[in-house]
């Protein structure tokens, strides 16, 4: 029980942190093209490469490793965070407004950057 409500605390969290950066950096960017779930991706999966070689590592203090702990981070807090549903509908809206293009080039950057950030944010944990 305790893990379901962890999971939902870290979820709450992440979807607030998620919807607070991506409106910020739209009003930075604009919303011509989806910058803001496109970030908030890359970012997640750079977090989530990271915990998990702290994990796998055992870095942090054991009282920190505990199944609670990363239920609480990695499934509530960055599944809360990161957004597949998002990013799908923020293609296909490119799609059904002809913008072609850029909607390849979001998928194209989404799937590549995201899965770079999660070896670079595994990999700086590894090394240092």
């Amino acid at each position: 029980m305790l893990t379901l409500l962890l999971v939902g605390l870290g979820g709450g969290l992440g979807s607030i942190s998620r919807f607070g950066l991506s409106e910020f950096i739209y009003k930075v960017f604009g919303k011509s093209f989806p910058h803001g779930i496109l970030i908030v991706n890359i970012l997640g999966c750079l977090l989530i490469g990271a915990l998990a070689a702290f994990f796998q590592k055992e870095r942090l203090l054991e009282h920190f490793l505990t199944p609670h702990f990363r239920a609480l981070l990695i499934t509530g807090f960055l599944g809360g965070f990161t957004t597949f549903s998002s990013f799908s509908l923020d293609a296909l809206t490119l799609l059904q407004k002809g913008e072609w293009s850029k909607a390849i080039i979001y998928i194209m950057l989404s799937v590549l950057i995201s899965m770079i950030a999660v070896f670079v944010g595994f990999y700086l944990v590894e090394k240092y």
